[in-house]
């Protein structure tokens, strides 16, 4: 199938909705049907303020987070119009790929 790879970067302490960000995003990616996300947390990174970014041992509220799920153009088409609606502003990646599931074989054979 071929589709995108959106990317999305924040931070732990951003918030939407009452809840950080990044869960906000899985969440949000549920609602819409898309088959899976994963949201992962980094150690450190920099944005476009030019400010590090990272984990401390008493304080992770400023720790990176990244949320990845590869989907359908138009499944892309709806996180962004989602997005929009929800007045979410957030850095992402988007990047055509291919994508499916290994060992599935066709009906016809």
């Amino acid at each position: 199938m071929k589709g995108y790879q959106l990317t999305f970067f924040t931070q732990q302490d951003r918030q939407h909705s009452h809840q950080p960000l990044g869960e906000w995003l899985l969440q949000a990616a549920m609602k819409l049907g898309i088959g899976g996300a994963t949201l992962m947390v980094a150690a450190e990174g920099f944005g476009r303020d030019r400010r590090l970014h990272a984990a401390h041992f008493f304080e992770l509220t400023d720790q990176p987070v990244e949320v990845t799920m590869a989907v359908s153009e138009q499944q892309a088409e709806c996180m962004f119009q989602h997005l929009q609606q929800e007045g979410v502003e957030v850095f992402y990646v988007k990047t055509p790929i291919e994508f499916g599931m290994t060992g599935e074989t066709d009906a016809g054979e």
